[in-house]
């Protein structure tokens, strides 16, 4: 064992036991017991949801993204989100993503690559997103889930940073995805 693996071991939390309260098929919720490093032991709350994926689809000229406008109940707020949602057992991540976009948006995004992986909220809950990003995509027509979203619209991503000062993307998902594209666009 290297240096930093062995420094690493030293400040390793130790779970002693995880009870499940209770569980659906979009989450876990559970409690465990922690014991810190220094002997100090307590008991959290653990949230294991299965992983989800969201899609940054880019225009053909890539200077805009497909974002849907939508009520967040939890939040009671209208925001701009990525097109995505939970990948089902067994389901190639990839296919959830360009399944979702057509199904959330009605447009089938052509060329789906992996862009990024990311856990949103590490301290207290396993929820792996898995970022994709489109570069082009095809009309089908309406979208198929018409409680996703109140419009779908091209967004610039220009106005991404405003908006998201603005407060018009909160969520860890779209802004990850939008800001990794900004900040890598001409890498792509």
């Amino acid at each position: 064992m290297g240096v930093e693996e062995t420094r690493g071991e030293l400040t390793r939390w130790t779970i002693h036991n995880e009870r499940v309260v209770d569980e659906t098929r979009r989450l876990r919720l559970s409690v465990a017991s922690v014991e810190l490093p220094d002997g100090v032991c307590f008991e959290q709350y653990v949230l294991r949801m299965p992983k989800a994926t969201m899609v940054v689809v880019l225009d053909d000229e890539g200077e805009r993204a497909l974002m849907m406008w939508r009520h967040r109940f939890i939040l009671d707020r209208w925001v701009w989100e990525l097109p995505g949602g939970y990948v089902d057992p067994n389901e190639d991540p990839a296919v959830t993503a360009t399944r979702e976009v057509e199904e959330e948006t009605g447009w089938r995004p052509r060329n789906v690559e992996f862009l990024t992986s990311f856990q949103p909220m590490v301290g207290s809950a396993d929820a792996e997103n898995l970022l994709y990003v489109a570069h082009g995509a095809d009309r089908l027509g309406a979208p198929e889930d018409i409680n996703e979203a109140e419009r779908v619209e091209w967004v610039p991503l220009d106005s991404v940073r405003d908006r998201i000062a603005k407060g018009e993307i909160v969520g860890a998902a779209s802004q990850v995805g939008l800001l990794h594209v900004l900040a890598f666009r001409n890498d792509q």
